[in-house]
This record gives C-alpha cells, structure tokens and sequence, in this order.
C-alpha cells in the first residue's frame, strides 16, 4: 500500500490540469472517460490542494455576494 501511494504521488499532471478537473467536478459534469483518465493521471496531493481551494474561492464568492444583497436592502 505504501508503494502504491509513492507511485501515485509520482503522477505528472500539472497542477492547472488538476485545478481544471476540480472545478469541473464542482459542478458535477464530468464525463466517465475523462474522470477515469484524471484518476489515472492526476496527482491525488494535488487534488487536495486545489479542491481546499476551490472551496475557499466558492465560499468566499457566497459571502461577498450575501454581504452585498445585505448591504443593498439596508440601503434600500
């Protein structure tokens, strides 16, 4: 198990690669064959790193929003 985790560690897909499949997957519209070759490719360490991010950015993108809808019916 432990070479098996080494070796996909090793993987060489680039992080913007990684950051595309990501964000594909947030909205759910990937397709089988492209899932299945960025389960063979992707680095899971970066998989991580940019789903965390992807989730910063999402959340971050909801409080801006809510803090501006908030900010326009008090004014309003």
């Amino acid at each position: 198990m432990n070479d098996e985790l080494k070796q996909a560690a090793q993987r060489k897909a680039s992080f913007g690669a990684t950051m595309k499949a990501v964000f594909w997957s947030f909205f759910g519209v990937r397709k089988r064959k492209d899932y299945e070759s960025d389960a063979a490719r992707l680095n899971p360490v970066h998989v991580i790193i940019a789903g965390i991010l992807g989730a910063v950015i999402f959340v971050t993108v909801l409080v801006s929003i809510v803090k501006l809808v908030v900010r326009s019916a008090a004014g309003a």
